[in-house]
């Protein structure tokens, strides 16, 4: 069983950034991968940034190439969205997720544990 828990989210105005971290416990696998989603009011949930525990890489939604960073720290179980030059399309309720299979996926299907979301509200 894995958990995960998000934070790092608030209001910041367009042009600003923010950090988001997601700490995860219990059985990480170096296979597994991690993802950062969001959901805006009425649309569908969506792939941000995604990475594997192991290796270099990494996904990015066209939306947020150049301005958003995925990163991970293995020792601390934690993954981190660095997100710069934010604008109000970015806000959104912000989710991490864990997936086992061993590869590098963006289907919200794909992943199997979630945390709760945090808010990110970009005013402009």
């Amino acid at each position: 069983q894995v958990q995960v828990e998000e934070s790092g989210g608030g209001l910041v105005q367009a042009g600003g950034s923010l950090r988001l971290s997601c700490a995860a416990s219990g059985r990480i696998f170096s296979s597994y991968a991690m993802g950062w989603f969001r959901q805006a009011p009425g649309k569908e949930r969506e792939c941000v940034a995604a990475l594997r525990w192991s290796g270099s890489s990494t996904y990015y939604a066209d939306s947020v190439k150049g301005r958003f960073t995925i990163s991970r720290d293995n020792a601390k179980n934690t993954v981190y969205l660095q997100m710069n030059s934010l604008n109000p399309e970015d806000t959104a309720v912000y989710y991490c997720a864990v997936s086992i299979l061993p590869r590098l996926l963006v289907a919200s299907s794909t992943y199997d544990y979630w945390g709760q979301g945090t808010q990110v509200t970009v005013s402009s």
